[in-house]
């Protein structure tokens, strides 16, 4: 990333010293935020993609919508199966009687009438 962000910085021709003043830190930050110093705090590294016009990279940093790995794991807790009528007698008792979709009978798309 540090080395992404070195090549953008000077794609748009800025010194290291006019970037460092435009993000608002010291030069020395700067060339350790593009060695990828583990140590430059985030709000640094946001600062700069705000400076070079990529802010919205930022953001989709850990978007959601494309966290594939966070996606598999959410398709592999779906539930396997679901039973139908488990959910429907759930916390009624024998007596009280057919429920609405009970009624009659189903048609072929599997809603009853």
């Amino acid at each position: 990333m540090g080395a992404n962000l070195k090549t953008a910085r000077l794609k748009r021709r800025m010194a290291v010293k006019d970037f460092a003043s435009r993000v608002g830190v010291s030069d020395r930050t700067i060339m350790r935020l593009e060695k990828g110093d583990d140590g430059v705090s985030t709000g640094t590294l946001a600062m700069a993609c705000l400076v070079l016009g990529e802010i919205d990279r930022f953001g989709d940093l850990l978007d959601p919508a494309s966290d594939d790995t966070g996606l598999l794991l959410d398709r592999d807790r779906l539930p396997k199966r679901i039973d139908g009528k488990r959910r429907r007698t759930r916390g009624r008792s024998a007596s009280a009687g057919p429920g609405p979709s009970e009624t009659g009978p189903a048609d072929d798309e599997g809603v009853g009438f």
